[in-house]
């Protein structure tokens, strides 16, 4: 780093009312659970990730004693795993220090042995797909070279498919006889195509590409053996829907889900229904879908009727529906759906369950693509204008939903009503708005933030002269660029995780990010250099006027280091009020401690700009 750059403060508390401080502090440290996944064919063969230890790491469960094991323990933090098709084996991804390069390792389910490499001849690189049978594993791997992907059989380990395109191992058929990949050779790693190949000679069996800006995902292979039917979601009419498609006979059915929103699935373990996943405006439900319904008959049956957000879901092979739900208000849970309609609690964590917060209300503004969807949440009793954080998501491709937040409760606990922006190229909106804006990115979500800036200030929702605007990864790429391109709206940008300079980001990131960019941005940048400059913070880095707080890791290949300290020596160059914070992990810590540390700079950062603190 050529430069010095100054260090935020790092408050000791955030709150003189030792009430306030402990029910923020709480949120954040309350033991958590995912949901959890369990083996092909050993279903009392369970894995999740909670946060109990202070980090997040992987955890066995054993459901017929009913024992938890802590699997993983490094330092910093470890997300990723899964489990063999008899149990036997659980599998995690070994990075160094969450830059997201490494190989698979596995080690036995009952503990007892180090963890050892899973496929010794597979190269070291970046996760592109896994999938694990009882006579063969497929895997996937990333580098800067480009895409591999391997299968590993009776001691032999064979590479299957190179491409310098983005692809995946996306599926493997229940005996073991067919693989699906997700591939983008025709250029565009945001729309794959699909191509399903024999795992005995890899000979094609079948192909599908919808075309130019219609992407397919396999989901999964039917559960019963011998059934080459393969689970698929298109975008064939502005939203992702599902097909099923007999690769073998290749043939294919689109199912006619009365739904609005978007739509996923899973399976039922029989193969004659799937667990439906609808996600419309911010809010998801759960349903049946029985394929071989009665004519006249209706195939959809609710299966939660709540409002919030359902995180993940799968079945039980005695038809039970396993799901995470939250929603703004209440803390997330972990819930089994009974057969019998039963709903209950799954699993309890060790400890107090977090403090509650605020519920969310939505609102929708007039932009210049459509109406933009925003999710409002306020400080209790706050009836007047007061201090704004407009919170811009990641992805771009992901979108903000009625669950639950600690980061959210806790602005709200400062003092501040949040915004929360569904801008153009969030998901759940229909393929139009996800995709609205290629060969614009960046300052296309920003019109649609400025419309909701507009509107929050004209009803009286937001004190003008107080409005922070704040995200993390593409969120913080937003926020940069939010404050150099509309300076007069905000007082304050706090950018964690961000694209700050992006061609140096693009030089420097990892592959499969150059290939979505390459997508986004209509080529590299040696293709069309003009759209990264006129995309990029930097180019406007001396327009910003607010204090700016960057947050960054060491080890991040999504948004590297070296760009965003280009960022910084020029804020450095003209005496701007900046404030940096370098951590030693990737792109954000699975650390609870840190992560702690990490927002009470942000939000002190932010309470101070607007006169709160």
């Amino acid at each position: 780093m050529s430069t010095q750059h100054p260090s935020p403060r790092v408050p000791e508390t955030l709150f003189g009312d030792p009430e306030l401080e402990a029910r923020w502090r709480a949120r954040f440290s309350a033991a958590r659970v995912s949901a959890p996944s369990w083996a092909l064919d050993a279903p009392d063969a369970n894995l999740y990730v909670s946060n109990a230890s202070g980090v997040w790491e992987l955890y066995a469960w054993d459901r017929a004693t009913d024992t938890h094991r802590q699997v993983t323990d490094r330092p910093n933090g470890t997300m990723h795993g899964t489990l063999s098709a008899d149990g036997a084996w659980i599998w995690w991804f070994d990075d160094t220090d969450g830059d997201e390069f490494g190989s698979w390792v596995r080690e036995p389910f009952a503990g007892g042995a180090a963890p050892v490499p899973a496929l010794p001849d597979v190269p070291a690189g970046y996760p592109a797909g896994l999938a694990l049978g009882h006579t063969c594993s497929a895997v996937g791997v990333s580098t800067d070279d480009g895409t591999a992907l391997y299968l590993h059989r009776d001691g032999r380990t064979v590479k299957f498919y190179a491409s310098e395109h983005d692809a995946d191992v996306s599926a493997l058929s229940r005996d073991e006889r067919l693989v699906a990949i997700g591939h983008s050779e025709h250029g565009d790693s945001r729309h794959p195509a699909l191509r399903v190949l024999t795992t005995d000679g890899f000979d094609v069996v079948a192909e599908k590409w919808d075309g130019e800006g219609k992407g397919l995902g396999a989901l999964a292979f039917s559960p019963v053996k011998g059934d080459s039917r393969l689970l698929v979601q298109h975008e064939r009419h502005d939203r992702e829907e599902l097909l099923i498609w007999d690769v073998e006979a290749d043939t294919e059915t689109e199912l006619d889900i009365d739904l609005p929103g978007e739509l996923t699935a899973d399976w039922y373990p029989d193969g004659r229904a799937l667990l439906v996943a609808q996600f419309e405006r911010g809010r998801s439900r759960l349903y049946r879908y029985d394929l071989d319904a009665e004519p006249g008959a209706s195939a959809l049956t609710a299966l939660n009727s709540r409002p919030g957000y359902v995180g993940a879901a799968a079945v039980r092979p005695d038809g039970a529906v396993e799901y995470t739900w939250s929603n703004a208000a209440e803390p997330p849970l972990v819930r089994v759906r009974d057969v019998d309609g039963d709903d209950r609690v799954l699993i309890t964590p060790p400890g107090d369950r977090a403090p509650g917060s605020r519920p969310v209300r939505d609102a929708f503004v007039p932009g210049p693509g459509g109406d933009v969807h925003a999710l409002i949440s306020t400080p209790e009793d706050d009836t007047t204008a007061g201090p704004t954080v407009f919170l811009l998501h990641g992805g771009p491709h992901a979108a903000d939903e009625d669950r639950f937040s600690a980061y959210r409760a806790l602005w709200l606990d400062a003092g501040f009503t949040v915004v929360e922006v569904n801008y153009r190229g969030s998901t759940g909106y229909g393929s139009e708005w996800r995709d609205a804006i290629e060969g614009r990115p960046g300052l296309t979500e920003l019109e649609d933030v400025a419309a909701v800036h507009d509107w929050a200030v004209d009803s009286g929702l937001a004190d003008p002269a107080r409005c922070v605007v704040a995200g993390a990864s593409w969120g913080g790429y937003l926020t940069l660029l939010a404050l150099g391109t509309q300076p007069q709206r905000w007082a304050a940008g706090v950018a964690g995780v961000p694209v700050a300079d992006y061609v140096t980001a693009y030089a420097d990131e990892m592959e499969p990010l150059r290939a979505f960019d390459r997508a986004l941005f209509g080529g590299a940048p040696s293709d069309v250099p003009e759209v990264y400059e006129k995309c990029s913070p930097l180019t406007y880095v001396d327009a910003v006027r607010a204090p700016v707080l960057v947050l960054a890791g060491d080890n991040d290949p999504r948004c590297p280091i070296r760009q965003i300290e280009n960022y910084l020596d020029r804020l450095a160059e003209r005496g701007a009020d900046y404030a940096f914070y370098r951590y030693d992990a990737g792109h954000g810590s699975l650390v609870v401690a840190e992560t702690m540390k990490q927002v009470a700079i942000e939000v002190d950062f932010a309470r101070r700009a607007v006169g709160l603190a």
